[in-house]
């Protein structure tokens, strides 16, 4: 099988014979993380990465076969640029939850991502380490193991459907220029309009008495909220119920 044929992970970062390369693919990848952070991921291409580099897009191909083999290495080597995650508390709820604010702090750090993550899922070495410490966490529930990896993409998707509106309401500010509040100002007189219509009695008491709306920190406090509830869904399910500190037998 050919290079081209031949996932990127099965193929020496060095030919056994040729010159010794100049560039890594480490180098290459930062490259195009740099580019796709600045510019958006529309702005990539294997030529904006020589470029970049300042070798011609032809040497490229000695290190990549395709596009799709650099978006692998993207993908994975954020998987780890926070270190990576930790070991096992033995907590199952606190190693979901501290996967979903790795997961989601990484989309903000790269927005190109929420596209990337939604295909087919990566798997190199470090996005493999991540998906085993999310089973790990899982494993001693007794969950079958179509569960476990369902709960894991179920809480990926939770976290990249979240962050997906957090940036799509900050690029709306931006091109916009009109903040959260302004917005909420002018659309006052019409919700107003809407409450005492009565047509929306549901929608009339999010606008009268909701707080989480209005909060300052409501981004961060909904997305707690929601993964707790999924936390909760999750271990009302447990066919084996996991002992924890200061329950009574």
């Amino acid at each position: 099988m050919d290079d081209a044929h031949t996932v990127i992970w099965n193929r020496p970062e060095r030919a056994a014979k040729g010159p010794a390369p100049s560039r890594t693919r480490a180098e290459i990848t930062s490259a195009a993380i740099a580019i796709a952070d600045a510019e958006g991921i529309e702005a990539l291409s294997m030529r904006r990465v020589a470029k970049e580099l300042g070798t011609g897009t032809a040497s490229l191909y000695r290190y990549l076969a395709s596009k799709d083999d650099l978006l692998d290495l993207m993908l994975d080597a954020v998987a780890t640029e926070d270190g990576g995650p930790p070991a096992p508390t033995g907590d199952w709820r606190s190693d979901l939850r501290g996967l979903a604010h790795r997961s989601r702090a990484a989309f903000h750090r790269h927005p190109w991502m929420t596209s990337l993550a939604a295909g087919r899922p990566s798997l190199g070495p470090n996005s493999l380490d991540a998906i085993e410490h999310a089973l790990a966490a899982l494993d001693p529930l007794g969950f079958d193991i179509d569960v476990m990896i369902t709960v894991v993409d179920t809480l990926q998707a939770f976290v990249r459907g979240y962050a997906i509106g957090e940036l799509a309401q900050q690029e709306a500010v931006r091109r916009s220029g009109v903040g959260i509040q302004q917005w909420m100002d002018a659309h006052a007189p019409y919700l107003d309009k809407v409450v005492k219509s009565g047509r929306h009695p549901l929608l009339a008491r999010v606008i009268r008495d909701a707080e989480l709306p209005h909060a300052a920190d409501s981004a961060e406090r909904g997305f707690e909220l929601g993964l707790e509830r999924l936390l909760d869904g999750w271990e009302a399910n447990l066919p084996v119920r996991p002992w924890r500190s200061g329950s009574v037998n």
